[in-house]
């Protein structure tokens, strides 16, 4: 097989040969989910000024020295309101109040907004009932941001909060780390495209599709090059291709030991480095990992659930840092086992499992059903992939597993 690995030595060899971060500026709204490679740093106040944190009466506090239901305080309301947005010059005098609404600029001297709802209005003149404590219902200046604040670091993941946050700062757009793009490339006489009918011996391409779901989960983008036969000038071309316009290449099927597999020999005649060939673990053994330039290729078994479990540990965490992300892997938690788990030793085993969890947070897991790498629909069934070390023996009921969550609402 060529030079074998371990789990782990595969994908620190993944995370290790990743080629140099690419930065784009991209506007505010386009840049969901994508991560900071820059520092943003407040040019503004936010709140610019001291304002309203409701609707009201501007008072001077001493004012209402001494209020309470009993003993009311009257203040002479001003002739004029404060509305939102208005710039005012406003000033508070003693023994008057001002009318103002949310989010208004405070009146200078002013020191203390009451709400509408603890006054009473007659006429011109406004009671008030009780005390109040200083700057009562006063948002102030810089409350939110100072200027020449870091309100995110680079690194930083943008989600629907900071796009709000970078519009208040006036920030159309920002440097974020570009996703790379993944080329997807198919292989095999037996396989039929999507559209076409079933007939002896053949079998649907699902691995591009899956692999391409896979890639805009991870939030990457895709070129699917379609189904390529076995053979030396089809394989040689659409490799060739793909390297030119893709930063990542995954190539499903032509990676194993059999006569038609070409894969091996037109990466090493492109020049191509092998960086792994074949990794101790089920499903997934006949994994190949290269690098071709600033360029990487994973060479993916041709079985369909292989295909997705090999993308899940080692195709997934280097997209997501080649994004610029600081957490990898998917979230991993420790799992009772709810039967017994079949496992011969000498290979990392990943099991497709259910999870069920408990009132109390416990994780408990039930294996999909039959373990075969071709059977898709227990990839489709699962809600974690367990892992069952090389040097385990059977896992019996009650055991505890770790396992790898694969749906995001657990």
């Amino acid at each position: 097989m060529g030079n074998m690995v371990s789990c782990e030595e595969a994908i620190r060899e993944v995370l290790e040969n990743i080629p140099e971060f690419t930065i784009a500026r991209k506007p505010v709204l386009d840049s969901l989910h994508y991560v900071l490679a820059e520092n943003i740093i407040s040019n503004d106040n936010i709140p610019v000024n001291d304002n309203s944190a409701m609707d009201g009466y501007a008072i001077i506090l001493s004012d209402l020295a001494g209020a309470d239901k009993t003993c009311p305080v009257t203040l002479k309301k001003s002739n004029y309101d404060i509305p939102a947005g208005e710039f005012t010059r406003f000033e508070a005098k003693k023994g008057f109040c001002i009318k103002i609404m949310t989010g208004a600029p405070v009146p200078r001297g002013c020191d203390c907004i009451v709400k509408k709802e603890d006054v009473e209005a007659r006429e011109d003149k406004i009671l008030f009932f009780k005390e109040h404590k200083y700057f009562e219902n006063i948002r102030p200046q810089g409350e939110d941001i100072k200027k020449g604040e870091t309100v995110f670091a680079k690194g930083r993941i943008i989600d629907p909060a900071v796009v709000g946050v970078l519009a208040s700062l006036g920030i159309k757009d920002i440097s974020v780390y570009n996703p790379p793009i993944i080329g997807i490339i198919s292989t095999g006489n037996e396989l039929a495209d999507i559209n076409d009918e079933l007939f002896f011996g053949m079998v649907r391409d699902s691995n591009s599709y899956s692999l391409a779901a896979q890639v805009k989960e991870s939030g990457a983008s895709y070129i699917r090059y379609g189904i390529v036969r076995d053979n030396r000038f089809d394989l040689k071309e659409a490799v060739k291709k793909s390297i030119g316009e893709c930063d990542l290449i995954l190539i499903s099927g032509g990676v194993s030991v059999g006569d038609y597999d070409y894969i091996k020999e037109i990466l090493k005649e492109s020049g191509a480095q092998e960086i792994f060939w074949g990794v101790k673990q089920k499903p997934g053994k006949p994994l190949a990992f290269y690098k071709s330039g600033d360029k990487l290729i994973f060479g993916l078994p041709g079985n369909p659930v292989s295909v997705m479990v090999c993308f899940e540990l080692y195709v997934r965490p280097l997209i997501r840092k080649m994004m610029g992300y600081q957490e990898l892997f998917r979230k991993a938690v420790i799992a009772k086992a709810l039967g017994p788990f079949k496992h011969e030793a000498g290979r990392t085993e990943f099991v497709r499992v259910k999870i069920k969890k408990d009132e109390y947070g416990n994780y408990f897991a039930a294996v999909t059903g039959e373990q075969g790498s071709g059977i898709l629909t227990s990839m489709a069934q699962a809600d974690g992939i367990a892992q069952i070390d090389e040097n385990k023996k059977e896992i019996i009921k009650g055991e505890s597993l770790k396992v790898y969550l694969i749906k995001n609402d657990l």
